[in-house]
C-alpha cells in the first residue's frame, strides 16, 4: 500500500514537473511577444552588431527571466503539494501577474525611459494619473483587455500542456529550440564583453533596455539620451563630460499675451551673492506688511554667471552658450518691452570685485546701475519712484550689512504705497560645490496671494514662469521658453536638473544625484545636505535628462510641425 502511493506520488510529482517545463515553454513565448515593446520604444540599432545583439539577447534574456520566475515560484510550490489542479491554477495566476507586470513595465519603459522600481514610484504613478486624466475608458480598456487576455493565455496553454503531455513529450523541435537559446545567451554575452572593451556604443546602449539587464554607465544613458555625441563616444568615454545637446531657436512673443490688462505694480527682485539663513528670511517676513509665501527647498546649483542666465532665461546652464548667441531677450524682458515697461538692474558692489554680472546678461536691462553703497537707495521716495517695471538689484561681498538694510528699507518703503509691489528675496550663484547642493532660503511677497509655505521642489528659473503668469497674465505654456513652473501650483514629486563644470546635478525633495566629470555617481541627502551614497541612481538620472532635454524636444517638436 505505501509503495502504491509512492509510486502515484512520484508519478504525479514528475507529470506536473514535465508539464511545468512545457507550460514554461509557451510562456516563453509570451514573454517574447510582450518584450517587442520595449525594442519598439529602443528602435532597431543601425549595426549589424547591434542587431544581432539585440536578437540573441531577446530571445536568451527573455527564456532566462521566464524560466527563472518556474523555478522560483512554480516549482517549489510543486514540490511542496503536488496536487494537479492546484499546482495548475497557481501557476496561471503567478505567470498571468508576472506578464501584465511586464506589459506595465514596458509601458513605463516607453514613456519614461526605465523600468518599474521603488525610487520612481510617484512619477509612475503620475503617468497612470495622467493616462486616466486623457482617456481614462480608453487606458482602463487596454489594462483590463491586456490582463484577460493574458489570463485566457494561462488557462488555455495549462490546459493544452496538461492534456496533450503525452503528444508533447515525443515531440522533437525542444532538442533545437534549447540548444538555440543557450547559444544565443553565451553569444550575447560574448558580443557584450567585446562590446564593453571596445567601446562599441550600439551595443551598450542597449544596457537598459530589458528588464533586469546589465547595470549601465552614466556616460552611456548621457549619450543614449543625446546629451553627448555620439561620435565621440569612445573618447568620451574615457576622458571628462562635455555636454552636446541640440538647440533649438529661442522663442519671441507675438499676439500669445497682447491683453490690455493694465499693471501698476513693479517687481523688485533682490538678490544677495550669499545664501540668506533661515533667520534672516524670518525677519524679512516680520518687516514686510503683505504676507510673504517661502520656498523651503528652493535650489540654485549653477555658479554666479550660469545662475543669471538659469534666473533670466529659465533654461539649465547646458543652453547658455547657444541661447545667449542668438541675442533673443527672454521672453518676460520682450514683454515687458512690448508693454513699454521699465527694466533695470543695479549691482551693488562694496569691495569692488570683478564684474560678477555677465555683460551679455546686464545688456539686456535697460538701465543698469553699478554702486558702491546703499546710501542714496533706502529712502521711501527713491525706492517707491521706480517706474513701472522690472528692477532687479543684487549686492556682492562678505558682508550682509548692506543686502539687510535696503531689503529693510524697501519693506518700509512698501507701507507707503497703495499699491503694493511683488517682491522676490533670495541669493543668486554659488561659490563652491557643497553649496550647489544646500537649500536656499527665499521669500516671495505678492500682494493678493495668500501666504503659503512652499514646501515644493522650487528653482530660481521658476521666477519668469511666475510672473509671466500672475503678474503679466500670459498665458504662454511654461514650457514653450523654458523649464520654469509657477511657484503656487509645484507638485510635490517634481525633479529639476541643471548642468556645470564640474557634471549634472538632479535634484529630487529628498535626494540630490551628482554625476561628476568622469561619470560617478554621488547621492546627497535633502535634509541633511551630506553624502549618503556613491550607488548609481540611474531612474533618477533619466528624469533629470529628461528635464534637461524637455525645452529642446519641445520647440524643436514645434519647429518640425511648421
Amino acid at each position: 500500500m505505501v509503495n502504491s502511493e509512492n509510486t502515484t506520488y512520484s508519478k504525479r510529482l514528475l507529470q506536473l514537473i514535465s508539464w511545468g517545463h512545457w507550460f514554461t515553454f509557451f510562456n516563453i513565448a509570451a514573454a517574447l511577444l510582450i518584450a517587442l515593446i520595449f525594442i519598439s520604444a529602443e528602435g532597431i540599432p543601425e549595426g549589424i552588431l547591434g542587431k544581432v545583439y539585440m536578437l540573441t539577447n531577446w530571445l536568451s534574456h527573455m527564456a532566462f527571466l521566464t524560466f527563472i520566475c518556474f523555478v522560483l515560484t512554480v516549482f517549489p510550490l510543486t514540490l511542496i503539494f503536488p496536487r494537479i489542479k492546484f499546482i495548475r491554477g497557481a501557476a496561471s495566476v503567478i505567470f498571468t501577474a508576472a506578464l501584465f507586470l511586464m506589459v506595465l513595465d514596458g509601458f513605463t519603459y516607453s514613456q519614461l525611459g526605465y523600468h518599474l522600481n521603488l525610487s520612481s514610484t510617484s512619477q509612475i504613478v503620475n503617468l497612470v494619473k495622467q493616462q486616466m486624466r486623457n482617456d481614462s475608458l480608453s487606458f482602463t480598456a487596454i489594462a483590463a483587455l491586456a490582463f484577460i487576455a493574458i489570463l485566457i493565455y494561462q488557462l488555455v496553454v495549462s490546459n493544452y500542456a496538461w492534456r496533450h503531455l503525452k503528444q508533447l513529450q515525443k515531440r522533437t523541435f525542444p532538442r533545437f529550440v534549447v540548444p538555440a537559446l543557450i547559444s544565443s545567451f553565451f553569444v550575447s554575452h560574448l558580443i557584450h564583453v567585446w562590446a564593453d572593451a571596445q567601446l562599441e556604443y550600439d551595443v551598450l546602449r542597449q544596457d537598459t533596455v530589458l528588464p533586469f539587464s546589465y547595470p549601465a554607465t552614466a556616460k552611456t544613458l548621457l549619450t543614449k539620451y543625446g546629451l553627448f555625441n555620439q561620435n565621440d563616444y569612445v573618447q568620451r568615454k574615457n576622458s571628462p563630460i562635455s555636454f552636446n545637446l541640440s538647440v533649438p531657436k529661442y522663442p519671441t512673443i507675438g499676439q500669445q499675451c497682447s491683453n490690455a490688462t493694465s499693471i501698476d505694480n513693479s517687481v523688485f527682485v533682490v538678490l544677495s551673492n550669499k545664501t540668506l539663513t533661515v533667520e534672516q528670511t524670518k525677519r524679512f517676513k516680520s518687516g514686510s506688511i503683505v504676507k510673504a509665501s517661502q520656498l523651503y527647498n528652493h535650489m540654485d546649483s549653477a555658479t554666479t554667471d550660469k545662475a543669471w542666465f538659469n534666473l533670466i532665461y529659465s533654461l539649465p546652464s547646458i543652453y547658455h552658450d547657444e541661447i545667449i548667441n542668438q541675442q533673443t531677450p527672454p521672453v518676460l524682458l520682450q514683454l515687458l518691452k512690448t508693454k513699454q515697461m521699465n527694466t533695470s538692474l543695479t549691482h551693488f558692489n562694496s569691495e569692488l570685485q570683478p564684474r560678477l554680472i555677465p555683460l551679455q546678461i546686464s545688456s539686456l536691462f535697460e538701465q543698469v546701475v553699478l554702486q558702491n553703497d546703499i546710501s542714496n537707495f533706502v529712502f521711501a521716495d527713491k525706492l517707491n519712484g521706480y517706474p513701472t517695471g522690472l528692477h532687479v538689484f543684487y549686492f556682492s561681498g562678505e558682508s550682509d550689512y548692506q543686502y539687510e538694510l535696503f531689503v529693510n528699507a524697501l519693506l518700509l518703503a512698501q507701507q507707503q504705497k497703495l499699491s503694493k509691489d511683488i517682491i522676490w528675496l533670495g541669493s543668486l550663484g554659488n561659490l563652491n560645490k557643497e553649496s550647489s547642493f544646500q537649500n536656499k532660503p527665499t521669500l516671495l511677497i505678492w500682494p493678493g496671494k495668500t501666504a503659503e509655505k512652499i514646501t515644493e521642489l522650487s528653482s530660481s528659473m521658476d521666477l519668469q514662469a511666475t510672473l509671466m503668469k500672475y503678474w503679466l497674465q500670459c498665458p504662454l505654456a511654461y514650457d514653450s521658453y523654458g523649464n520654469g513652473k509657477n511657484v503656487y501650483r509645484l507638485k510635490d514629486d517634481r525633479i529639476i536638473a541643471n548642468t556645470s563644470e564640474a557634471g549634472l546635478m538632479v535634484f529630487k525633495k529628498d535626494k540630490t544625484v551628482f554625476v561628476d566629470q568622469q561619470g560617478n555617481f554621488e547621492s546627497y541627502s535633502a535634509k541633511l545636505n551630506t553624502l549618503i551614497s556613491e550607488s548609481s541612481d540611474f531612474p533618477l538620472l533619466i528624469d533629470g535628462v529628461q528635464n534637461i532635454n524637455k525645452f529642446s524636444i519641445n520647440n524643436t517638436k514645434k519647429i518640425s510641425k511648421k
